[in-house]
């Protein structure tokens, strides 16, 4: 049995499923095509910056995804700066035709930790400029409240370093931002390496999970794409169904009230002797 339809929105846009795919470091544009429908997404990211490093590569980039027929979100990749990322911003809305953005401002080239400070400012621009922003961020609460204050309507923060598959490392935080913020839009970018991660993830009460190395560097990426698929559409359905809470000691699934059969059986047998 199918679970039931679970639409959701992002900046009013009605969305099917919850997995956001990025497009990069797959093995050919056939593989990168056939994972996309395998997936089932509905919203993939681009990278303005990396793909205009070959000539007209933006642009043929472009071309071949929209022949899939899918939401796109360029992101600000790369960027180290607020003027970067404004500026690379500004040249994938004129490209791509699209107000929507994916902010990242990077301030750490080790880890690839997204500046705070700058994230907060840069979206405040874009936000007065009129697009629509979803900040990469980390689990920080304080972090979140002032990128939903700037006027993101959506926020992504990390589950993990970028491209390090290591999974939800601070699952303690990520809770406690879930809670802390019920009516936010929150998707888990970055880190995820397992559809097991995902499931997760959505289990958690999380609106969705943005990921791109997991499926692209697989052995199989259409493979993997359908599970991450599958794990999604699970994680969803499972928490729509209010899990049972975790206890200290043990409880028997099966209720000791009254009499066991065969005792009752027995007891016939012997005349109700005891």
């Amino acid at each position: 049995m199918q679970p039931p339809a679970d639409h959701w929105t992002l900046y009013g846009e009605t969305l099917h499923s919850r997995l956001l795919l990025g497009t990069a470091r797959y093995p050919s544009l056939d593989s990168l095509g056939a994972a996309v429908r395998s997936s089932g997404t509905d919203i993939l990211t681009v990278s303005l910056r990396r793909q205009a490093q070959e000539p007209d590569g933006a642009r043929s980039l472009w071309q071949f995804l929209r022949s899939l027929e899918r939401r796109l979100l360029p992101n600000t990749a790369g960027c180290h700066s607020v003027k970067e990322a404004l500026t690379l911003a500004e040249m994938a809305r004129e490209l791509f035709a699209t107000d929507w953005i994916k902010l990242e401002v990077i301030g750490d080239d080790y880890n690839l930790q997204p500046d705070p400070l700058a994230t907060v400012e840069a979206a405040r621009t874009l936000v007065k400029r009129g697009f629509r922003v979803f900040p990469y961020c980390t689990e920080d609460l304080v972090l979140a409240r002032s990128l939903l204050e700037a006027g993101c309507e959506v926020l992504m923060p990390w589950g993990a370093p970028i491209g390090t598959g290591r999974g939800l490392l601070n699952p303690y935080a990520l809770a406690t931002l879930r809670e802390r913020l019920p009516d936010a839009t929150l998707i888990i970018d970055a880190g995820i390496g397992l559809p097991s991660d995902a499931t997760r993830a959505l289990e958690m009460g999380y609106d969705g999970v943005l990921l791109n190395t997991a499926v692209a560097l697989a052995g199989d990426p259409v493979i993997m794409a359908a599970a991450f698929a599958a794990a999604v559409t699970a994680g969803r359905a499972a928490y729509r169904a209010e899990p049972m809470p975790p206890r200290q000691t043990a409880v028997p699934s099966t209720p000791t009230v009254g009499t066991p059969f065969w005792h009752q059986h027995e007891a016939t047998q012997s005349g109700g002797a005891t």
